[in-house]
């Protein structure tokens, strides 16, 4: 497997095309990564104690519209 520092001149090197398509990927890919964190955060109810203080808030109507 390739280190970091060996990836970052291999995506240094690529032409601007290609350079184009994986910044396209990564951000694709990036987004994948932090929706998996966020379910499996919700799954372990490490955002519960946050739903309630907003459900609360809500409730209170402690909210402006946006």
């Amino acid at each position: 497997m390739m280190g970091i520092e060996e990836i970052k001149m291999a995506i240094a090197q690529l032409p601007m095309p290609e350079l184009v398509d994986f910044g396209v990927w990564y951000k694709e890919f990036e987004a994948q990564v932090w929706d998996k964190q966020i379910e499996e955060d919700i799954e372990a109810g490490k955002l519960d104690r946050l739903a309630k203080e907003a459900l609360a808030d809500f409730e209170a109507n402690r909210c402006t519209e946006l």
